[in-house]
Parts: structure tokens; C-alpha cells; sequence
């Protein structure tokens, strides 16, 4: 395993946000978010997916020049269309719109259309419970899950993000629809591990552990089987409804060209409805309940969403962040290297 400081990683990063043509203060945004997510243990979604997102500046699918501008609105809920610009910083701007639309009502939302891969969903939860408020966003993607019943893929395996704040650390789940993810998929893949549970059928249509097959079938299971699959719908509806934005089946399928995606940020300050001390004991005596739940494995205690990211973010930053050697090799290059 390659581990790298955490400096040395934004950096490098840095650096290749601004061979993209990116300006400068949201070259280190992006960087940043990018640098964190990986931080963070969610390597999916940081540097290993750095090589798509340059792909998909390079065949024009993002604008790297483009932001976020407001088109409709009133009261708390606001549309907004991303101009194809780069996803992370467009899902960040909208969910600082829908915290500030929050504190003016209570709740706040953003129906952000005409964007990119907001690459780590949970960015955009912390980003709220940071600031002590709660969370709910999601997007749609391209249609890479069958629905339960089908064996091509019609619906998106579309995250979902729910963050609460808290004192001790901030609860977040972020959720993909799928039972893995195609990101997760790949890593147990590359590392020749079998899943912990079934993620999906093979190409005879059998359930499998085997991530490589389902790659290969393209067929991953909806979390939840029909309950999955029924959620990932009325996500992609919600979304391209109230966005006024493209739905799961009008998406490109090419992942680097992957754009046009709908999305929902929602906000909602508690400090409109009661005390924060209160919701902060509430919070604390809901995990207490689930620490004291006797665990299968004693081996592995029973854990609240998001709670081995601060674990992982503490090594990380004291022992290196690991990064997959060839991606790295290839960032920390020229140009054309990336």
C-alpha cells in the first residue's frame, strides 16, 4: 500500500486542477474536496475517480469555466441549473444555498439541473451538520441498475445522503441503491475479494459474491431488492421534476460522459422548532441504545453511519492517505500523463 501525507496529496491535486484550465480559488475548492474524500476513506470516490472526472473535461461534457446559476424560485425552495459545470462545487454551492434558505425558514431547498457527478455525496451532509443543521440530498445517474424484475439496466443506483448533527460527531449515511456500488464493486475486484453478502447475479443469472461477475453481467442488486429499486424511481422523479432536468433514461450511458444530472439539496435548521441541547441528548441516548446492541461478531462492534469515517480520516492524516499507486504515478506526472 502506497500512503501519502495529506498535503502532498492536495497538492498534487492542485496542481492538476490548474493544468485543466481550472481558476485558481476553485482549483483548491475542488482539490479540496477531492483531497478530503479520500481522506476520508471513501477512495472510490476521490483520486480513483480523479481520471474520470479529467476524461469528461476533455471530451466536453465538463465546463470547467461554468457555474451554478439561479432560474426559478420562491420562499425555501429554489431551481438552479449547473451549466454542465463540475459537480462537486456546483452540489457545494447548492447546498449552501439551501443551508442559507434554511436559516430565513427553517427548511431550505435547492433543485440543481444540468450538472455533473458530485463525486462524494456526503460531502455535501457534513457540509450542513458542520454548520448545525441537518440534511437530505440526492441525485440521479445514468441507468446502471436493473430494476428489481429485470435484468437490463433501467434505473440508476442513485445516492442518498442523510446527515445529523451532533456534538460527538456528526451521524451521516450515504447511501448508494445498489448493494454496492459500481465504485465498490471495482475495489473488491482489483483486490480479488469476495463480497461480504451477495451484490448482485453473474451471467447464467445465479446470485454472486463475485464482483468481478457482477461487472461483468452489469447486473447489481438493488439494496433492498424491490425496496431499493422502488426508491431509486422516485428519486430520479423527484429530482428531474422539481430540477425541470434530465431523468435516469435520458443520461448519456458512456460514464465518462456521464452529465445533465438532477439533484436535491435539502436543509432544515433545528433551531427553528426547539433547543439544540435537547436534540443533542435525543441523538446521544439513540446511539447509546444502538452501542449496547449485542454485536454477531465480537470482534466488530455495532456501528452508527459515518462513524469509521473519523476513525479512518485519524489514521490517515497520522499515517498517510493511501492512494493506488498507478493513479497517483499518473497525477503526479505532466499534463498528458493525466
Amino acid at each position: 500500500m502506497l500512503r501519502v501525507p495529506y498535503d502532498e496529496l492536495y497538492g498534487t491535486l492542485l496542481r492538476a486542477m490548474l493544468r485543466l484550465g481550472i481558476a485558481e480559488d476553485r482549483a483548491a475548492e475542488c482539490a479540496r474536496l477531492f483531497a478530503e474524500t479520500t481522506r476520508d476513506g471513501v477512495y472510490t470516490h476521490g483520486l480513483n475517480r480523479f481520471p474520470r472526472f479529467v476524461a469528461s473535461v476533455a471530451n466536453g461534457s465538463t465546463d470547467v469555466k461554468a457555474e451554478p446559476v439561479k432560474i426559478a424560485g420562491m420562499g425555501a425552495l429554489e431551481r438552479w441549473d449547473g451549466r454542465r459545470g463540475i459537480g462537486n462545487l456546483n452540489a457545494k454551492t447548492s447546498m449552501q444555498r439551501a443551508i442559507e434558505l434554511a436559516k430565513t425558514h427553517g427548511i431550505g431547498g435547492v433543485a440543481l439541473s444540468n450538472t455533473n457527478h458530485w463525486m462524494r455525496g456526503g460531502s455535501y451532509g457534513l457540509q450542513a451538520a458542520e454548520q448545525g443543521l441537518f440534511a437530505i440530498c440526492w441525485t440521479n445517474t445514468l441507468a446502471n441498475l436493473p430494476a428489481w424484475g429485470a435484468t437490463t439496466p433501467t434505473i440508476g443506483n442513485n445516492p442518498l445522503v442523510i446527515a445529523v448533527p451532533r456534538a460527538g460527531g456528526h451521524v451521516v449515511l450515504d447511501m448508494a441503491t445498489s448493494q454496492f456500488s459500481y465504485g465498490a464493486l471495482a475495489g473488491y475486484a482489483k483486490r480479488g475479494q469476495a463480497l461480504p453478502v451477495d451484490g448482485g447475479f453473474d451471467l447464467a443469472g445465479n446470485l454472486t459474491r463475485d464482483a468481478a461477475a457482477i461487472e461483468a453481467s452489469q447486473r447489481p442488486l438493488p439494496a433492498g431488492y424491490w425496496k431499493g429499486s422502488g426508491l431509486s424511481l422516485v428519486m430520479d422523479m423527484v429530482a428531474a421534476m422539481l430540477s425541470g432536468g434530465l431523468a435516469t433514461h435520458q443520461i448519456p450511458l458512456d460514464p465518462t460522459r456521464e452529465s445533465g444530472l438532477s439533484q436535491i439539496f435539502l436543509a432544515i435548521d433545528p433551531r427553528s422548532v426547539g433547543d439544540a441541547q435537547e436534540m443533542n441528548q435525543i441523538a446521544e441516548g439513540i446511539l447509546e441504545s444502538l452501542r449496547n446492541a449485542t454485536p454477531a461478531d465480537p470482534g466488530k462492534p455495532v456501528r452508527y453511519p459515518g462513524e469509521q469515517t473519523l476513525q479512518l480520516r485519524e489514521e490517515n492524516m497520522r499515517l498517510g492517505v493511501p492512494v493506488d499507486p498507478e493513479i497517483w504515478e499518473q497525477i503526479s506526472g505532466d499534463a498528458s500523463a493525466v
